[in-house]
């Protein structure tokens, strides 16, 4: 047994390009698909140039503030719950879309949160939310 080339087997001298072909258009379709989305997809348009707008001077809201003890204070000003129904009846009817803001403690139950808020419906507040603050 010998071996080598006999003159019955021929050396296969071509290459199977099939696979190849294969890739090749596998490629081509992911080229075809993603070329449109890296082409930028935004108009250019040129807007009109406005000048600016005076702005309607919304009052400022509100802001009641109660501490971990329950006492309160507006604006940084220390109120009893009779001098905080005064103010709020004033400012209510002096204004109708006067907003009060709550920030309460987290120390404080929940039964004095809502007693200010009654203290405000009957001084006829129409507007009223509440701040917290993320991370306390």
């Amino acid at each position: 047994m010998a071996f080598g080339n006999s003159s019955e087997q021929n050396m296969m001298s071509e290459i199977n390009v099939t696979p190849l072909v294969d890739v090749m258009l596998v490629l081509l379709v992911v080229f075809i698909i993603t070329a449109p989305l890296l082409a930028p997809q935004s108009l250019k348009v040129n807007l009109p140039k406005t000048t600016r707008v005076a702005s309607d001077n919304k009052p400022q809201p509100v802001r009641l503030m109660i501490d971990a003890n329950g006492n309160i204070a507006i604006n940084e000003a220390h109120l009893s719950d009779e001098g905080l129904a005064e103010m709020l009846r004033a400012r209510a009817a002096a204004d109708a879309s006067f907003q009060l803001q709550i920030e309460a403690d987290k120390a404080v139950p929940y039964g004095r949160v809502a007693e200010l808020m009654a203290v405000a419906q009957r001084a006829g507040v129409a507007r009223l939310s509440f701040i917290t603050v993320a991370g306390r």
